[in-house]
């Protein structure tokens, strides 16, 4: 949906939209005894990323080294386990901060150097992200719908904006 922007004012053809924030999915496949992987994000990527049949310190490792890229940072992803058991299955990346209400790259397998028997990496989008209308949009903002001539206030933030249709 388009949005035009008249100084501080915005208008939008249609209701606007909340968006969504992108969830993508790591899987980790094969039956992996040790190693390391790398992952990509928007050109850069990771250190080393060491593989742990750990649940929680294999999602921490790949917090940690996705935070650590400057294009992310942190606080901008949530990582959490999925479906996995000892360390081979699911884990979900959340993006959220100035990372949420996007639609984001797709975090690529940089390197997999992991060991075991045919241990795979893959990344999948399982939930598109969708940016919000008027993004950026402070609180107490409103947005014009063109279509209706309704108007919505953001009672969320600039990042995440929650739009209440107040007319």
């Amino acid at each position: 949906m388009p949005v035009l922007e008249s100084g501080a004012k915005y208008h939008c053809i249609g209701a606007p939209s909340n968006g969504v924030d992108e969830v993508q999915t790591l899987t980790i496949g094969g039956t992996p005894t040790g190693g390391t992987f790398k992952l990509g994000f928007g050109g850069e990527v990771t250190a080393d990323i060491t593989w742990s049949a750990t649940n929680n310190t294999l999602v921490a490792n790949i917090d940690a080294a996705l935070e650590a890229l400057s294009n992310i940072g942190a606080n901008e992803v949530t990582t959490a386990v999925g479906t996995m058991t000892a360390g081979i299955g699911t884990i979900t990346i959340t993006f959220a901060g100035n990372l949420g209400k996007l639609n984001v790259p797709t975090i690529t397998v940089e390197d997999n150097s992991l060991t075991g028997t045919l241990p795979t990496a893959a990344m999948t989008v399982t939930t598109p992200g969708v940016t919000a209308t008027a993004r950026g949009a402070a609180l107490g903002e409103t947005v014009m719908d063109t279509a209706s001539g309704k108007t919505y206030i953001n009672n969320g933030s600039t990042t995440a904006p929650r739009w209440i249709e107040i007319g």
